[in-house]
């Protein structure tokens, strides 16, 4: 059998009572009698069942999922996944609210995060972009007991309680080493777009791609980087841009979105010989046609629906004052090639 309160009350020598203030982390129990409260439960290997207790209490999770609106489709594939699992919340006691703010708009960013400490929930997970007033108002949230997850884009470690997406240096290393691969033997000039340089996972993403690149393939030259505010049309006028600039170009990186563009770009270029190698990032219906077509040599990849569903499990344990399951929790890069589209 399961050790139980009443287990623990007899361990430690004292009521039911203060073994409930201690579980509860309620004043009025002495540091003594605390200390020996949890000897005990350490001792008899008690585990609390905190669904159990919630559901005693009638206790529901609050979580607030802010992410940029937008013509994005990675971003739409996130709201689709948010939007599952707000019909799935009611049975898990989670009460699950969607907000959207312009893309890469720092300012707007900090005032829907104020907007929410008027009321703070028990969690927010955010598409963090880096800058002073957003950092801020996240504190103002974690010093009113919300836990703070970024999704997608990362904060420095210490500003936020957990992130939820890829390892986007591994990810920029990764396309890197494949450009490197597929370009053995040519040299040449590599294009690079970005979303925005406001945002960590693209500026670890570009670090990551630029280092490795330049191991394996010293005498390809990376041009500076476009940044296309994962637009399709802006996308579509940079890289016709770059084609016309470069007619022997190489290669061409999207760290972000906007693949739209990108493919219409090349379509409209036409055959060359040799054309450009092309990777880019998220499998989209788009990306998809694209790479079976073979305007696309490689898809970076990272499944929205694990990232919106561990941000949710890490805030209600970080509510429950849980540890967080780090092998669960880890997001995968997966890598696409015509070869093994799924």
């Amino acid at each position: 059998m399961k050790p139980t309160v009443h287990d623990i009350a007899q361990a430690a020598g004292v009521s039911l009572a203060t073994v409930d203030r201690v579980l509860n982390r309620r004043p009025g129990v002495r540091e003594a009698t605390r200390k020996r409260v949890e000897d005990a439960i350490r001792r008899i290997g008690f585990v609390r069942d905190v669904a159990a207790a919630n559901l005693a209490k009638g206790r529901t999770y609050s979580i607030a999922f802010v992410i940029p609106s937008g013509d994005n489709s990675f971003m739409h594939a996130l709201k689709r996944e948010i939007e599952e699992a707000k019909r799935r919340s009611a049975h898990e006691r989670t009460e699950i609210r969607l907000v959207e703010v312009p893309p890469f708009d720092a300012r707007a960013l900090a005032a829907a995060l104020r907007d929410l400490s008027a009321e703070p929930p028990s969690g927010v997970a955010l598409v963090a972009v880096e800058a002073p007033e957003v950092v801020a108002e996240i504190a103002r949230l974690r010093e009113n007991g919300t836990a703070v997850v970024t999704l997608v884009s990362d904060l420095s470690a210490e500003a936020r309680d957990h992130f939820a997406g890829v390892d986007n240096l591994a990810a920029g290393r990764t396309a890197g080493s494949l450009m490197g691969r597929f370009l053995t033997g040519r040299n040449g000039k590599v294009a690079v777009i970005a979303g925005s340089m406001m945002v960590g996972d693209h500026r670890d993403r570009l670090q990551g791609f630029r280092e490795r690149l330049g191991e394996l393939h010293p005498g390809l030259d990376i041009l500076p980087v476009m940044e296309g505010h994962d637009s399709p049309e802006e996308v579509f006028r940079l890289v016709s841009q770059v084609l016309a600039e470069h007619p022997s170009l190489a290669g061409i990186y999207n760290l972000g979105a906007g693949n739209r563009g990108l493919i219409r770009a090349l379509s409209e270029r036409g055959a060359s010989d040799p054309r450009p190698v092309v990777i880019a990032h998220e499998l989209t219906p788009h990306s998809r046609q694209a790479l079976d077509a073979g305007l696309i040599d490689a898809i970076l990849n990272q499944d929205a629906g694990h990232e919106v569903r561990s941000a949710i499990r890490v805030l209600r344990a970080r509510a429950d004052d849980l540890p967080v399951i780090d092998a669960q929790e880890r997001i995968r890069i997966d890598i696409f090639l015509k070869d093994n589209l799924p």
